[in-house]
């Protein structure tokens, strides 16, 4: 059987930034997090067991001293212990339940600390998304040649537009390969422009492959899991607690997890100077800028000063036309993902994620829902009545 994910750094960079930034400040927090397939999936018989099969293969995955050493190199904000722990550390298949039902919906949980367990969403997301298309047989009917130039030709157009992007695709990519190639790709598009626009990967195995930078900051849960101590303040905490650990590096704040509403509630103007920016992954992308924007103004700070990243399910038109809107107004760039990694002639890409759905602090603590709204209804995720209790603590309708 072939493994899938064959290296500890197949997987975003968020997942070891929100590790540490785990290990400082909830070493004892345990987690919840369950798959979701916003399409309801029906999977082909036996996929459960395929899917088990490759998780079980996970667990010997082991850092490699080139990997420890090229992250030194890129990832300066981390401690030298760090490197450490990652040498001893690997993940657990136990933690990861995984079961069909009979019409063929599939159902994956995984629970245990934090710190360990935020390793297993981009690998989940990431086999069954390369699993699936397998078994479909579009493999076969893949033409490599062809999806790298509809690949180069999406660089060039970014590129020459001035838009300054990263593949942000990992998670419901096509394959590992087709990532590979589409990061040779844009590679090779820019080198057609003497303008850098085309910045790095989300990805870090890749990113080390081809010596480029890992991007990516932190994910929604770890504000999901400050919210244990209330969502009224769940931002302001986690603002406080990213800047504690990281200490002005990794500066870009994901803002949407109970709504923009919400956050410019907590968001100060201390927190506006200290953060290099902020992440726009829900939403309609120009209403976003133009409220954070107004925001800056509000606090006298200059928005032209700061960053906002746009990485909500964007495809290049959408992207070069954000950044026109933008208008050098602020510092703008893109995360791109399932429209770079995904989008293969006959192919039909994947709407899953996986979400923390409960957490506690401590082992000894009962289990309490997690919820995460965003500004689209449809980003939703956790439990039914949980949402209501946050909306109605936050005055949302």
């Amino acid at each position: 059987m072939r493994q899938i994910i064959t290296s500890l750094l197949d997987n975003d960079l968020y997942t070891f930034s929100v590790c540490y930034a785990y290990l400082q400040k909830f070493p004892r927090a345990m987690g919840q997090y369950t798959f979701v397939d916003r399409n309801n999936t029906v999977y082909p018989q036996g996929f459960a067991e395929k899917l088990r099969e490759q998780f079980d293969l996970y667990g010997s995955i082991k850092i490699t001293d080139e990997e420890v050493r090229f992250m030194k190199r890129k990832c300066y904000y981390f401690p030298l212990w760090f490197f450490t722990f990652l040498k001893g550390f690997h993940m657990r298949p136990s933690e990861v339940e995984v079961s069909q039902d009979e019409e063929g919906h599939l159902h994956i949980t995984v629970t245990g600390l934090l710190w360990r367990t935020v390793f297993w969403e981009m690998p989940i997301l990431a086999t069954v998304s390369e699993l699936m298309h397998e078994l479909k047989g579009e493999f076969e009917h893949y033409d490599a040649e062809k999806e790298y130039k509809k690949s180069y030709d999406k660089g060039i157009r970014l590129i020459g537009n001035g838009v300054k992007f990263s593949d942000f695709g990992t998670r419901r990519r096509f394959s590992f390969e087709h990532q590979d190639l589409v990061i040779r790709s844009f590679i090779e598009a820019q080198k057609q422009f003497t303008k850098t626009c085309f910045v790095g990967t989300s990805n870090v195995l890749l990113a080390m492959k081809y010596d480029l930078t890992p991007i990516g900051t932190m994910s929604h849960q770890f504000i999901e899991t400050c919210s244990l101590y209330g969502y009224n303040e769940a931002n302001y905490l986690a603002m406080d607690y990213w800047q504690e650990v990281y200490a002005g590096s990794l500066g870009v704040f994901l803002y949407d997890t109970y709504t923009r509403k919400a956050f410019f509630q907590n968001f100060t103007t201390l927190h506006a100077k200290l953060f290099d920016g902020l992440r726009v992954d829900s939403g309609d992308n120009i209403e976003a800028l133009e409220e954070i924007i107004a925001k800056y103004k509000e606090l006298g700070i200059d928005p032209a000063q700061k960053s906002i990243i746009f990485s909500n399910g964007l495809n290049v038109d959408e992207a070069i036309a954000i950044h026109k809107a933008v208008a050098g107004r602020m510092q703008d760039s893109f995360g791109i993902g399932t429209h770079l990694t995904c989008d293969v002639d006959n192919v039909k890409a994947m709407n899953i994620v996986v979400k923390l759905t409960a957490a506690k602090i401590t082992e000894k603590r009962t289990w309490k829902k997690v919820v995460k709204l965003s500004d689209d209804f449809g980003k939703y995720t956790g439990d039914p009545e949980e949402i209501e209790i946050c909306k109605k603590t936050l005055e949302i309708s």
